[in-house]
């Protein structure tokens, strides 16, 4: 009894997974490796497989198709090549490349495709999105009309970001672009900007280092850090600028606000010519849609600021480009100036001569500015630039003799000022209020008998002694972003008196 009911038992379990099994026919396409290096796959064997299509190989490595050809298809590899050979199969999953995104990411370190690369677990995604993704249309963007703070004065007073623009750091190697670019990202501790850095053929040493500094001065809970280190897969930094505005769509798609610095396209361009070269393809801008100006143009365009109708967020780019001895009439720099909002030049003399950040205020601009400037700090910054324009020029002739004009000597003067002001040591961001302050003060002529070395200090100490003496100043300015009569006042004798405390400190020293 018990044998021929267990029988009965096993025949019903039998049916019924015959029942759930899909017995249809499945076709498949499979394909091979024919030729294998330098990171790239050639394979045969593959003839519907589209553009970008995500590629699983025999051994679990994943390519995207980078080219396709008559009888081959040219396929990146995005992991090791040492676990793929010639012969393997390799077939279409039928999808494109995607990475995970959401707020699991935030405080992370992950390469371009999700996986962590900070020893922690594998983040939870809320989404998969497509590495390359279609950049609002004009009808789904908003104005540019809120400041995306960076707490460096030189950059907020003369040249204002706004949420969803675009704006190009450019200069020589070592000058000082990733340093304000990642003090862009440290300041945001005091918003709700989620930042994503992405890092493009740069050394491990150099991402511990920005990690490091937002960590120790910024808020890394809100910062999302993608590696495609000098020794991942070409693959991988091809798609790094890609997948980190993907992870950072993620959030202006949701109404946020969000910020990526990508470090560094001069970097990604080399990459792109490497694979077009390995690929048999012109690299150059006649290679539409494969040259590299089309390339960063529709990775560049996906920063925007969305219209009310779509949440509103925000995302603005900071895109690095190294030139080479100032040359920012060269191929790529060019390509990156035409495409994006304005550009922060950062000159290799100044940086030479510690006047750090080494930003070239004749050179560079915002083509958004003052439209999404603080009304406050747009009140006293009007004639900044123009008063340092010209003591930079005034200041070329008087190195071949004295100055004998009273006038000139006084523009002299406060354009030395004015570039004590704007020299600012790093991981010391400013308040609107604190900025509005000093420029306000200069205005005013406050500065004019104080020595250029006592500005630095001067500087250091006005947070705490607006915080202490002009409360209501302070407050109403960060409530209303505008500039009153009576806040003006405040804020200026705090730094008259400040001022005259550091006279009356040396006079007592000497």
């Amino acid at each position: 009894m018990t044998d021929r009911s267990t029988g009965t038992d096993w025949l019903a379990r039998s049916r019924a997974q015959l029942d759930r099994t899909d017995l249809r026919a499945e076709a498949k396409a499979v394909g091979r490796v024919v030729q294998l290096a330098d990171g790239i796959a050639h394979v045969s064997g593959l003839p519907s497989v589209s553009l970008g299509a995500l590629l699983s190989l025999e051994s679990g490595a994943f390519a995207f198709a980078h080219s396709l050809g008559p009888d081959e298809i040219n396929a990146v590899l995005l992991d090791e090549t040492a676990s793929v050979a010639v012969g393997d199969q390799v077939s279409d999953t039928g999808e494109v490349l995607r990475v995970p995104v959401g707020a699991g990411f935030l405080g992370r370190i992950v390469d371009p495709l999700g996986r962590p690369l900070d020893g922690g677990p594998a983040p939870t995604p809320e989404d998969w999105l497509p590495v390359e993704r279609p950049a609002p249309e004009i009808i789904e963007r908003g104005l540019v009309s809120e400041p995306l703070e960076t707490g460096v004065l030189v950059v907020d007073s003369l040249f204002a970001l706004g949420r969803g623009q675009r704006e190009l750091i450019v200069g020589d190697r070592a000058t000082g672009k990733t340093a304000l670019a990642v003090d862009a990202i440290i300041n945001q501790k005091h918003s709700n900007v989620v930042c994503v850095y992405v890092a493009v053929g740069q050394r491990a040493t150099a991402i511990e280092r920005v990690v490091a500094a937002v960590r120790e001065h910024g808020a890394i809970e809100r910062c999302i850090f993608v590696g495609g280190s000098a020794s991942a897969a070409p693959g991988l930094h091809w798609i790094a600028p890609f997948a980190g505005m993907s992870m950072a769509e993620h959030f202006r798609d949701k109404g946020q606000d969000a910020l990526i610095v990508i470090d560094d396209l001069t970097q990604h361009a080399a990459t792109h010519r490497e694979l077009a070269l390995l690929t048999r393809e012109p690299p150059g801008r006649e290679a539409y849609p494969g040259d590299v100006f089309y390339l960063h143009a529709r990775l560049l365009e996906r920063a925007a600021k969305l219209s009310p109708e779509l949440g509103g967020g925000s995302l603005t780019a900071l895109p690095l480009a190294e030139t080479d001895a100032g040359n920012i009439s060269a191929s790529i720099p060019t390509n990156l100036i035409s495409i994006t909002d304005g550009q922060i030049v950062l000159n290799t003399h100044l940086f030479s001569t510690n006047l750090r950040p080494a930003v070239d205020v004749g050179l560079s601009v915002s083509r958004v500015g003052g439209k999404a400037q603080a009304p406050a700090l747009r009140k006293v910054s009007g004639r900044v630039r123009l008063d340092y324009a010209q003591f930079q020029e005034l200041e070329m002739f008087t190195r071949f003799g004295g100055i004998q004009n009273a006038r000139v000597k006084a523009q002299v003067a406060r354009g030395e000022r004015i570039r004590g002001l704007l020299t600012q040591p790093r991981f010391s961001g400013l308040r609107l209020v604190d900025q509005v302050a000093l420029l306000a003060a200069l205005a005013d002529g406050v500065f004019d008998t104080v020595p250029v070395g006592r500005m630095a200090e001067l500087r250091r100490r006005l947070p705490a002694r607006l915080d202490s003496d002009a409360a209501d100043a302070v407050a109403a300015l960060g409530k209303s972003r505008a500039l009153t009569d009576e806040a003006r006042a405040a804020l200026v004798a705090v730094v008259s008196r400040l001022a005259e405390e550091g006279r009356e400190r040396e006079a007592v020293t000497t």
